[in-house]
């Protein structure tokens, strides 16, 4: 019986064999085309999928560009991401250890995977159905955040983790540390440590303590989740938890961890800081951006070394908001409708060190100190009384202020310039009609010089917008910036000589290296003699004449006030002999400021509310006098010398050798330009 059993078996063994090998063959066979599959996507993954490491030696990152002002005082960045590039070696022990502990407890001794970790985050997401735990390395971060799409997939993972063991290879765990503390994202818009700390704290990483460095570790997990600005309470539980990771981890005592715990975190206001000089700064951006791209401008990390004075800028901005608000109460007009704009530049360098270019650049970036193109009105007539003494005239020369009548051949209309006061005050000196801002006179000193004349003369002081060939040009028609009329009073500031405009000093690169830097640029376009007759009687203008309301700034002051029809615009613009500064005000839909708002009224108070600010415990300065140049006691009704006895007497200047001149009358001359119609009335 034993024996047929036997035997049965055997039979049934030899029946089952070729199906159990059968079996056992497939299922080698699938072994191999599973191994092989594996080892193909291996293969794949790692040739022709992931991307070279060997950048990570010199690694660089979208770093923010900084803006400072001429004391180094940072004003401004512009970036993509808000990222401030900091060293290993700058940071105290604590960061590193406080990231360390609560992202990768092996990280120091794991060779870019942590197997365990994985393992774990591998059954935990089995169970859930779907990825629920990443278990990534700080090295699998640094993969992730530098090569890699944040997807969630296995296929990601795997390339995350054939990246994160080439990068241990590659690098020393110091570099990695380094890069990922660079690179991750810790809310708010910061990337990195360095800007965290400087956005949570308002301080350098350098300088953080334990407890501010174990609430930024808390952060990597879920920024927006554990925000100290929105959701204090949460920061406060994932503080904790590093501080324990780090007891755990040997890197702290039970004593420091409490110590942390209890110590008050004083972070930094959520509120946008204001920014003190938004129209400036935006012509800093544009002007990069033009010339370098946009990705130089917002991830190489510039430093941009600017003029701009703080001091100045600040008592800009608070001179226009005064001043505008002083228009608006008299004239009785909505707060916020009139606007207005301030330059100032530095007479010898031609650096702009204050700039307003509107009352509010969150509701307009309009900048109306370099953009917008008005008409000056007889701030333009000192350009014309230079072209004048360039061509033989002097201060004592007499015009006759009377009627004048242009007619037009071609369409009949008549012109017939107009004084702001509506009177005629006959034979005048120069200084007077320039002082007494008289239109017809000036008019009348243009007809006998010549359109064409004072046109390039004009042009050759710094006024590049277009001219009017006509004889309304004496009256200031023709639109200009702000930022030309600076530059063209600022020749007569500087003895004859025209500087170029410019804001930024230097830039410099992320590595130390000088990209660019501003030569200093400064011509002699006119006599210098010349440009002091011209800013002698524009100082009698502060003195006695329109620009008076300026004169209590007790120190020497040249200038000129500017007021265009129905008082659509007023401005002011004067200077000292180390800055120049120039005002305007008006509504942008060029409508009436109101009639009692001409320039000496609107504009003049905002110039001498900045300038005594930006002057203030400044030694007083007083114009330099060219050789060449006499005084003579004149009498100022005729220009003739003085008689001994005479209690008016006035010294005029005079370029050597031009006294006799002094008799000369001026009436009108032959209208060889031809008639241009125009209608300008002004003071």
């Amino acid at each position: 019986m034993a024996a047929h059993k036997t035997s049965d078996l055997r039979r049934l063994n030899q029946k089952q064999f070729p199906i159990l090998k059968t079996l056992l063959i497939t299922f080698l066979i699938l072994c191999g085309i599973a191994v092989i599959s594996v080892v193909g996507l291996f293969y794949y993954v790692m040739t022709r999928e992931l991307p070279g490491i060997a950048v990570l030696k010199d690694y660089r990152p979208s770093i923010a560009t900084r803006v400072y002002a001429d004391n180094y005082e940072l004003i401004d960045e512009f970036f993509l991401e808000d990222r401030k590039v900091i060293k290993l070696s700058d940071l105290p022990p604590h960061v590193m250890q406080a990231f360390i502990a609560a992202e990768d407890a092996r990280f120091m001794q794991h060779r870019g995977l942590d197997l365990v970790s994985i393992s774990r985050a591998f059954l935990k997401n089995l169970a859930a159905g779907r990825i629920v735990q990443g278990g990534s390395t700080i090295t699998q971060q640094v993969a992730k955040t530098l090569y890699l799409s944040p997807e969630k997939s296995y296929l990601r993972k795997v390339k995350e983790a054939v990246l994160a063991y080439k990068i241990d290879k590659y690098l020393t765990k110091d570099e990695i540390l380094n890069l990922y503390l660079n690179h991750i994202y810790l809310g708010h818009g910061t990337y990195g440590v360095e800007a965290a700390s400087q956005g949570y704290f308002g301080k350098s990483a350098r300088y953080i303590s334990l407890p501010e460095a174990a609430m930024l570790a808390g952060l990597p997990k879920a920024p927006s989740n554990y925000s100290p600005f929105q959701h204090f309470d949460r920061a406060k539980q994932r503080q904790v938890y590093v501080l324990d990771r780090m007891v755990e981890d040997g890197y702290i005592t039970d004593k420091d961890r409490a110590a942390a715990i209890a110590f008050p975190l004083m972070l930094r206001s959520v509120k946008p800081k204001e920014k003190i000089a938004p129209y400036f700064i935006e012509n800093v951006r544009r002007y990069i951006q033009e010339k370098y791209g946009s990705d130089v401008l917002y991830k190489e990390g510039l430093e941009v070394y600017t003029t701009l004075d703080m001091t100045m800028q600040r008592a800009a901005v608070d001179a226009v908001e005064k001043g505008l608000t002083e228009v608006e109460e008299r004239a009785k007009h909505p707060k916020g409708m009139v606007q207005g704009a301030l330059l100032c530049m530095d007479v010898k360098t031609g650096a702009i060190k204050a700039m307003v270019g509107g009352r509010d650049f969150k509701k307009s970036e309009f900048n109306r100190a370099t953009q917008s193109r008005r008409q000056p009105g007889s701030a333009f007539k000192p350009f014309i009384y230079t072209a004048a003494f360039d061509k033989g005239l002097t201060p004592a020369t007499r015009i006759v202020d009377s009627p004048i009548m242009f007619e037009d051949r071609y369409t009949n209309k008549v012109w017939r310039p107009q004084n702001f006061d509506g009177n005629f005050l006959g034979p005048i000196t120069m200084r007077t009609a320039l002082v007494q801002s008289r239109n017809v006179a000036t008019v009348k000193i243009l007809q006998h010089i010549g359109v064409d004349y004072a046109m390039s003369y004009t042009t050759n002081m710094g006024i590049t917008s277009p001219l009017v060939r006509n004889y309304t040009l004496a009256l200031g028609t023709p639109g200009v910036t702000l930022l030309e009329m600076v530059r063209g009073y600022g020749v007569l500031a500087n003895q004859g000589k025209k500087t170029t405009p410019f804001f930024i000093i230097k830039i410099v690169d992320r590595t130390g290296n000088i990209f660019e830097e501003t030569e200093i640029k400064a011509e002699q376009v006119i006599d210098p003699r010349i440009a002091f007759l011209t800013s002698y009687v524009m100082q009698d203008v502060v003195e006695s004449g329109t620009g008076r309301r300026v004169k209590s700034i007790g120190r020497p002051v040249a200038g000129k006030t500017g007021t265009t029809n129905d008082v659509r615009d007023a401005w002011f613009l004067g200077f000292t002999p180390s800055l120049v500064a120039g005002v305007w005000v008006g509504f942008d839909q060029e409508k009436s400021l109101g009639m009692t708002e001409v320039g000496g009224r609107a504009a003049a108070p905002i110039w001498l509310y900045f300038m005594e600010n930006a002057l203030k415990n400044k030694p007083i300065e007083n114009f330099p006098v060219p050789d060449g140049i006499v005084f003579v006691k004149t009498d100022p009704h005729t220009g003739l010398p003085a008689k001994a006895a005479s209690k008016e007497a006035i010294f005029e200047c005079f370029i050597e050798g031009s006294t006799d001149n002094a008799a000369t009358i001026i009436d009108s001359g032959d209208d060889q330009d031809g008639l241009l119609i125009g209608n300008t009335e002004d003071r």
